[in-house]
């Protein structure tokens, strides 16, 4: 129910995983998976995988930890979004990606839940498009030690507020991955 206009597609949006973004991440090996189904599943029904790798001073582009883990491999054909800020669509051509793809609906998952998961799913709802968050298929690092609660708090929070969000037509939901669809 996208405000987007011809935009009836679903893609999935595989964000900043990263080697040296997920190495100590909150369950990690578990969400990888979960993001490698569901990899696996927008192939084999036809639906784009849309990457996205983030670069700062922090994260050389270039570099052992700016590459993606090895357990998902991007295929050339699939869009490789680089970005410098949290929300994907900011100083991107994100958007240009998207549009080309007619994709109203978004399917989110990855890296880091208080971060750069968080600015890219309200950066996706102001723009006018329906987004899925990936209840067990995005993580983040523990940063209690800067004030944040641990991680797996951050991640039911997320999970929790993003389940009421609303906007005039534009959904907002959480599932996890078994329950996934991309039918639109």
């Amino acid at each position: 129910m996208t405000t987007l206009t011809a935009r009836p597609n679903t893609a999935l949006l595989v964000i900043d995983v990263q080697q040296g973004v997920v190495a100590s991440a909150h369950e990690r090996d578990a969400v990888v998976a979960n993001i490698a189904a569901l990899v696996d599943k927008a192939r084999v029904e036809g639906v784009p995988v849309i990457w996205v790798q983030h670069s700062d001073e922090g994260l050389p582009k270039d570099s052992e930890d700016w590459q993606y883990v090895p357990e998902l491999p991007r295929r050339d054909s699939e869009p490789l979004i680089h970005k410098g800020y949290g929300d994907s669509f900011e100083g991107t051509d994100l958007e240009e990606a998207l549009a080309a793809a007619a994709v109203g609906h978004l399917v989110v998952t990855g890296a880091e839940t208080d971060a750069c998961i968080r600015s890219t799913i309200h950066g996706a709802f102001v723009r006018g498009y329906d987004v899925t968050l990936v209840a067990d298929a995005h993580t983040t690092n523990d940063n209690s030690e800067w004030g944040a609660p641990p991680p797996d708090q951050v991640i039911a929070h997320t999970n929790l507020y993003w389940r009421w969000q609303g906007a005039p037509g534009r959904t907002a939901a959480v599932a996890e991955t078994k329950a996934v669809g991309f039918g639109g």
